[in-house]
């Protein structure tokens, strides 16, 4: 099965970095991302999608994004039933982000503090003990290509 959610947009609000009782970072945020498709004589309309990040992810927002910034986040789709203060089932949907990283030029994050080189992923709790840097391959593309 296949739940895999790729989003480009701008944060709605600034994020706010927290931690769970055990000390875990936790990070919510908001991504407004515009539709494709606009009807003649109407204003674009956009779509808002609520977003965690857990871990190095949570702290990698919260230290390089703020209001307003252009984002990428590739993750998964999660939903939550509940019921709420007045007893109706609920059920809430969100993206839990994996991988984030800048997009947009650089004005975009002004204000923000100077970039690392690399996105920080949040490894996938099915992987064994092995880290990613073991499975790395060094691919060479100076081959000549059919195209």
């Amino acid at each position: 099965m296949i739940n895999t959610v790729a989003l480009m947009g701008r944060l709605t609000y600034d994020p706010e970095l927290r931690s769970t009782p055990s000390g875990v970072s936790v990070i919510r945020f908001q991504v407004a991302c515009d539709r494709n498709y606009q009807k003649a004589g109407t204003e674009r309309q956009a779509d808002f999608i609520d977003c965690v990040a857990w871990r190095q992810t949570a702290e990698f927002i919260s230290r390089y994004f703020h209001k307003g910034s252009m984002i990428a986040v590739e993750g998964s789709i999660q939903t939550q039933n509940y019921t709420d203060k007045n007893g109706n089932q609920r059920k809430s949907v969100e993206v839990v982000a994996n991988n984030v990283s800048f997009c947009g030029s650089r004005s975009d994050n002004e204000g923000a503090a100077p970039a690392p080189q690399q996105n920080y992923e949040q490894p996938a709790p099915s992987y064994s003990s092995a880290q990613s840097s073991d499975f790395e391959e060094i691919i060479d593309d100076e081959d000549d290509l059919p195209f």
